[in-house]
């Protein structure tokens, strides 16, 4: 018997390598000498890279960038199989890291990003994927670009600083300096959101008050938008409304589609890629996947829908040991989930749960492995 153990982290409470640790020991108990393995998960949002450099056996790199208010910061990424590495841009460009008195979508940048992915390039890495979940920022991917040497002029010529606020002033693009090691790298947008940049549906208004804009500053940066985008339109010839996800971190996907020529691809489709998971699926003869709570919106991007339909795929079963079940949860079996088990055992608050949450787990586990060996020993 083989398991493969491949859950989200619950958020505030369970860690993926805590969930793996809790499986592995409750199927050595109910199933003694079985194999087992686990892989920590992520959607592209927090932990991406620390799950896919333990799989990959990666390491991290880090590096002094600007945060999303120019000011000094300590960041990194992670690298792995000699030539990639993969980016979180809230590690640099991430909403936690303004104080909350200070967020103000006009006056963050993308810069630390940039510097990112301008350090990946210059040490040789050049299959780059970004995850762009959980940023502070609405520049257009501005300052990101101008990290890697694109200048944003304005209509004097000045140089602009690649901030919210100066999307409104963007004139011209000078492309010309930009980091010569870019035509040799591949980019991967890790992104499940197919907003478009400018729009009621945008970039702005849609994440824009989440990140401190009131509605007197959303309509500047909405004009602002608009701008940039005419702007490139203009002087590139594209039409970047057009691209599906461009509106995604305030931006920053347009500005990664038109200027580095990456290709948006779903969160959890490019982590499960990157660790080779459909080949882990070879031998097994379980899996088991989760995450915090479950609800519809779990079968678009998330880490169980995409577990799910590679294991379908493969002709595995896989079942989703979850903090609590939402509305339409049930909606995931449609993707490759064979049943839903929650770890609530009782009536109990929020505040117990979260408290008890290794304690609920293990018992969940448990009676889900017991389940399983009951199930075997049925009388055909």
């Amino acid at each position: 018997m083989r398991f493969l153990f491949a859950s989200d982290s619950f958020k505030g409470t369970l860690s993926s390598e805590t969930i793996i640790q809790l499986l592995t020991e409750s199927a050595g108990r109910i199933f003694p000498g079985c194999e087992t393995l686990g892989v920590p998960i992520a959607d592209g949002g927090e932990g991406t890279v620390d799950a896919v450099i333990t799989v990959a056996k990666g390491e991290k790199r880090f590096v002094e960038v600007h945060g999303p208010l120019m000011e000094k910061t300590q960041s990194l990424y992670g690298v792995f199989h000699g030539d990639s590495a993969i980016i979180e841009m809230a590690a640099a460009s991430g909403l936690p890291m303004v104080p909350s008195d200070k967020r103000n979508p006009l006056d963050t940048t993308t810069y630390g990003t940039g510097e990112l992915i301008r350090d990946a390039l210059e040490q040789g890495y050049r299959k780059i994927s970004i995850a762009i979940g959980g940023s502070a920022t609405n520049d257009g991917g501005m300052g990101a670009m101008r990290a890697l040497g694109i200048r944003f002029l304005d209509k004097e010529g000045k140089e602009l600083e690649g901030k919210g606020s100066d999307l409104a002033r963007v004139a011209r693009l000078d492309l010309n300096g930009l980091h010569p090691a870019v035509a040799e790298a591949e980019f991967t947008v890790m992104c499940d959101v197919n907003n478009p940049l400018t729009g009621p549906d945008g970039a702005t208004y849609t994440f824009g008050k989440q990140k401190g804009g009131t509605p007197e500053i959303l309509d500047e940066l909405e004009k602002g938008m608009k701008n940039y985008a005419a702007v490139i339109k203009d002087k590139l010839g594209m039409d970047v409304d057009q691209i599906p996800g461009a509106g995604a971190a305030g931006g920053l996907g347009a500005a990664l589609c038109v200027f580095l020529h990456a290709t948006l691809k779903s969160g959890i489709e490019t982590v499960l890629d990157l660790i080779d998971f459909n080949g882990l699926l070879d031998g097994t003869d379980l899996v088991v996947t989760g995450e915090g709570r479950i609800d519809w919106q779990s079968a678009f991007g998330k880490v169980p829908s995409g577990i799910g339909q590679r294991c379908r795929a493969k002709g595995v079963p896989a079942v989703a040991i979850v903090g609590g079940m939402g509305d339409g949860a049930e909606k995931i079996y449609e993707f490759g989930v064979d049943s839903i088990l929650p770890t609530i055992n009782g009536a109990m608050d929020i505040e117990e749960a979260l408290e008890r949450a290794e304690e609920l787990y293990a018992g969940a586990a448990d009676r889900m492995f017991r389940l399983l060996r009951a199930g075997m020993e049925l009388k055909k």
